[in-house]
């Protein structure tokens, strides 16, 4: 069989199943008008915008690579036509190649620098404690040092390809090896990542083990994550958080507070953080459950809280929350506790709200919140019961008001 039968024979086979295809998707969009038809004389059905669906973009992506596949075979066919023909090449790959190359590190910088400019502020938020400035200081100059090397290899990458394509008029040179190159090539990225390794080294020591100063404690605050919740606990006046057993967890004691512990009777519970700004914190983290991540962002704090276990995480707010909504111009604005590890369906729920105030609001706060011993926990316990506050008097005016209503 002759090349030019060969390819005959193909396209008439290729026509027939493109008319095939043709003829059942007529049929097919004629039942489904007499169905939408019939449907419509029931009742009027809601139609949203077709591109809103994800069936739309998977059509769309399927029809895109069938275009894409058919001007492949058609320029194939042209090719082998050609070639038939005794004719030279119609079309040159080489340098089509070589100039999509050129126009993808075009587009390649471009989107780069679309990164930079559009989602760059969206990478990390203001840091508001003291290490995060160092956190922040790191990443920038790790980023800075990484865009550079990827920029380079790119450019070189690319305009290689382009600038030396096949012409046909020259050979490839043989070039296996060059010792200089490989030591500047092994060596310098090894002196940057030692500096950037050790870099991270000393800040992330910086963090976790501090010299603590006796004249400015940390307030120790415990954080028990859950299936899906945060519980926290503050540690009263005596500035100590009680321990706690996970075999005395019951229905009363819900996080298996040892009350035998004298440090636990004044511990204290809340439904938000609440942070006095410049003070130093310390966060207990446990788990009650499964494995969790304690998350806040705008301080540069992250750690995995794991069962069985008790971690710690220790830093200094700097911003207040009135301040950091003048500086976002954002009335609303709220820093936040996270969970930044999947656990569960209702993982999305685990969020709780935080505030930096003043000392003088944090100690007018605190003593709003109720004790995480109750009359129930005292019995089990064996604790007295404490003794109801005195009801306060009530108004002259109040009590004449009484007495009048009484009498009529």
């Amino acid at each position: 069989m002759s090349l030019r039968k060969f390819i005959s024979n193909k396209s008439i086979a290729a026509l027939a199943v493109v008319v095939t295809a043709f003829a059942n998707t007529s049929a097919f969009a004629q039942e489904a008008a007499a169905g939408a038809a019939a449907a419509t004389t029931d009742k009027p059905v809601d139609m949203g915008p077709v591109y809103k669906s994800a069936s739309f973009y998977v059509l769309a992506f399927l029809t895109l690579c069938l275009f894409i596949a058919i001007v492949g075979k058609a320029l194939k066919v042209y090719e082998l036509t050609r070639e038939a023909q005794d004719k030279p090449k119609g079309i040159n790959w080489n340098a089509i190649n070589g100039t999509l190359f050129a126009i993808f590190l075009v587009v390649g910088l471009y989107g780069v620098y679309w990164e930079y400019t559009v989602h760059g502020n969206m990478i990390l938020p203001e840091a508001a404690s003291e290490h995060g400035k160092r956190i922040d200081s790191m990443f920038n100059i790790t980023l800075i040092i990484t865009t550079i090397v990827f920029i380079a290899t790119h450019i070189v990458l690319f305009a290689f390809a382009y600038f030396y394509k096949n012409t046909g008029k020259r050979k490839a040179y043989y070039y296996p090896h060059n010792n200089a190159l490989e030591r500047i090539w092994t060596i310098i990225p090894a002196l940057v990542l030692t500096v950037l390794v050790l870099m991270g080294f000393l800040t992330w020591r910086s963090i976790f083990y501090k010299i603590e100063d006796p004249n400015n404690k940390p307030l120790s605050i415990e954080v028990t994550s859950s299936q899906f919740a945060w519980a926290l606990r503050y540690p009263g006046a005596d500035g100590v958080v009680g321990i706690k057993n996970y075999k005395l967890i019951d229905g009363n004691n819900a996080l298996g507070v040892d009350l035998k512990d004298k440090y636990a009777l004044d511990d204290q519970i809340a439904d938000e953080i609440v942070l006095p700004i410049n003070k130093p914190v310390r966060f207990i983290l446990t788990s009650k459950d499964v494995l969790h991540s304690f998350y806040m962002p705008h301080f540069r704090v992250q750690l995995n809280t794991v069962p069985g276990m008790t971690s710690y995480f220790e830093f200094t707010p700097t911003i207040s929350s009135a301040d950091m909504k003048a500086k976002t111009n954002d009335p609303k604005f709220e820093y936040i506790l996270l969970c930044s590890k999947i656990c569960g369906s209702g993982h999305y729920n685990m969020q709780r709200k935080v505030r930096v105030v003043s000392q003088e609001e944090y100690n007018a706060w605190i003593k709003e919140q109720s004790t995480y011993v109750t009359d129930d926990l005292r019995k089990q316990f064996n604790l007295p019961v404490a003794a109801p506050e005195p009801a306060a008097a009530a108004p002259a005016d109040s009590t004449a008001t009484t007495n009048k209503i009484a009498s009529k």
